[in-house]
């Protein structure tokens, strides 16, 4: 019914309380987890169900409703900026397997959270993914329904899979370069990499596909909060839907083991003042603060392991160990090249400020519509390259992914710019590959250090901390090279954004005026070896794929939540978001956020509503 930033003095006490909200840290500018895709879809599908449920979203951003950086896909990059007001900059502390360098990991502050501001790249699970979980209600053949009930589907593909009447759009939008796409089709073909139509049909692998994206038709982007919360608040038919933004929720009350409500308060980065204050909820309280923000609002209500609760003394509710475990992300770096490509063909004019962004808003450019990626790949080494890579990945290949074709190693994606802050770079038309892993091997983990919330997080992410997470990535960026220097646009790589190889080096980087000829692959050396693996070191980033730290397991499995996502030893608290998976994701996990959000609301009106 309404949007608030403060709330009505009669509005004391509701049905249901779905919260995230953003605190601020010493450690860091900001933090706060994706979050905010699932909580939207939650709270929409409630309030279609019971009119007669009251429901409250407590955001910590601001309300997104037509922010031209959003609604138009191109001005994502906009939000990669430290000074973008709706995103969040989370810096862990110094990892001494990155060389003491500490991981910043930006996610969503804005109502829809992470589906305001993310890269909107439709990029599914495979179908080994969901069955991996073992959990009753949450295989592939069950969540199904609703991957398809999200999406109305424009591209190639079985209906058998892909949904036709869902809020979200999914095309190609209003822009694509055909030149470069294309160009790096052909050329993965040289390598043994076929295109494939489907890619995201859930068993398709190893292969490359033109990219879809969560953009209209229209070329909008397609955020859980314009395509699920904004037209309830609009129609005059949901009077029992309100939402408080600007609001960092603190932690969840509760009456003994019920949850009963939380305490918040304004988020001075929007509002004058911190008083506290609570809201009460009658029937359940619905944590959406995603993989870092859920695991630090359960330990500050009292939710976790007893030992990290009594150094921050905070007082025991419920011991559930696994809370703030199990930090996963995918590991991302990305490789600049040189192209012959024009400035209507890449993003670099408009990162460099040469565009007029108002200018482009004002007469709907089409380039509005577009987020820069059209290629996404999923990929997976042969024979022989897995028996280069040395005994101890093949051991772990041979365990893991041999007998499983629908796990891919890595997956890469076609961007059309410099993948970076463009200060210092020379001014031309970049394109770049993105390559990450999907299934890391190594752990991080994310906790409170005291009962303030302003007190500085024991963030690690755990990058690298299995050595075969970085073969992998020598494997990738061998392959993406490979890839690259046998397109027609390629004009060498941009220095800059590859390792130091030593000058004479096969490897060493090159600027050439027109394409390779008859292009033999790179033979790399035990030194070339060396100075890759310190350049992935130095220099591997987050991929924004935060999950996993209260995932849904056994409690003695150090699980969080069971199969219905109900908290263990308490009543009342639910959890939706990505904090929940207990495996990894090959994709990038917009799409199963917005599918565990479909999932969570049937789960939450079966038990609301019966």
């Amino acid at each position: 019914m309404a949007v608030y930033t403060r709330l009505p003095a009669y509005l004391t006490e509701v049905d249901i309380i779905i919260a995230g909200g953003k605190l601020k840290s010493r450690s860091s500018d900001n933090h706060l987890s994706l979050r905010g895709t699932a909580a939207c879809i939650v709270a929409s599908r409630l309030s279609d169900a019971d009119p007669n449920l009251s429901i409250l979203v407590v955001e910590g951003g601001s309300n997104n409703f037509n922010d031209p950086t959003v609604t138009n896909p191109l001005l994502f990059l906009g939000h990669l900026a430290p000074t973008s007001k709706a995103t969040l900059f989370y810096t862990g502390t110094a990892e001494a397997q990155l060389g003491g360098r500490q991981i910043v990991v930006p996610a969503g502050g804005i109502l829809g959270g992470g589906s305001s501001i993310n890269l909107m790249m439709y990029s599914r699970a495979q179908r080994s993914d969901w069955d991996a979980w073992q959990t009753a209600g949450w295989s592939a053949d069950e969540m199904i329904p609703y991957l398809k009930k999200l999406e109305t589907y424009y591209g190639p593909g079985s209906k058998a899979t892909h949904g036709s009447d869902g809020p979200t759009l999914i095309s190609s939008g209003t822009f694509r370069v055909n030149r470069s796409e294309d160009d790096f089709i052909q050329a993965a073909k040289q390598v043994g990499i076929s295109e494939i139509v489907d890619l995201q049909d859930l068993d398709s692998n190893n292969g490359v596909q033109r990219a879809l994206r969560f953009i209209g038709p229209d070329g909008k982007r397609q955020d859980t909060a314009h395509k699920y919360l904004h037209p309830r608040l609009q129609d005059g038919k949901h009077p029992n839907l309100n939402v408080l933004v600007e609001s960092q929720v603190l932690r969840v009350l509760f009456e003994g083991k019920r949850a009963s409500g939380i305490e918040y308060q304004p988020n001075p980065a929007f509002q004058n003042g911190t008083i506290k204050q609570s809201i009460k909820a009658r029937k359940m309280v619905i944590v959406s603060a995603g993989a870092m923000g859920t695991p630090l609002i359960l330990e500050r209500s009292g939710i976790g392991n007893p030992e990290i609760l009594s150094r921050a003394s905070v007082p025991l509710v419920a011991s559930v160990p696994g809370v703030g475990n199990e930090y996963q992300d995918h590991h991302l770096l990305a490789y600049p090249y040189q192209t012959n490509l024009y400035p209507n063909e890449t993003v670099d004019a408009l990162v460099g400020d040469r565009l007029d962004v108002g200018e482009l808003i004002a007469t709907n450019a089409r380039i509005m519509g577009w987020n820069a990626q059209d290629l996404t790949a999923k990929l997976r080494p042969s024979d022989a390259e897995v028996a280069a890579l040395g005994p101890e990945f093949r051991a772990a290949w041979d365990r893991d992914f041999k007998n499983n074709p629908n796990k891919p190693l890595m997956l890469m994606s076609l961007v059309s710019g410099f993948p970076g802050d463009p200060t210092g770079i020379p001014i031309g038309q970049y394109l770049s590959v993105s390559t990450f892993s999907v299934y890391p091997y190594s752990r991080g983990h994310i906790h409170i250090t005291s009962t303030n919330p302003s007190d500085p997080i024991d963030f690690q992410s755990g990058f690298f901390l299995n050595p075969v997470d970085i073969t992998k990535h020598v494997w990738a960026y061998k392959k993406q090279r490979e890839i690259m220097r046998r397109t027609s646009t390629y004009r060498g790589e941009l220095a800059i954004g590859h390792p130091s190889f030593a000058a004479g080096s096969d490897a060493a980087c090159i600027t050439i005026d027109k394409p390779l000829a008859n292009v033999q692959d790179i033979k790399y050396t035990a030194e070339d070896d060396a100075v890759l693996h310190k350049w992935l070191v130095e220099h591997v980033s987050t991929t924004w794929h935060s999950l996993g730290t209260c995932k849904m397991a056994p409690l003695a499995q150090g699980g969080v939540v069971d199969p219905e996502l109900a908290v263990y030893g308490v009543e009342g608290l639910k959890i939706a978001d990505l904090s929940i998976p207990p495996g990894n994701l090959a994709a990038n996990t917009a799409d199963s956020a917005y599918a565990i959000g479909e999932k969570a609301a049937d789960i939450f009106i079966k038990e609301l509503c019966s």
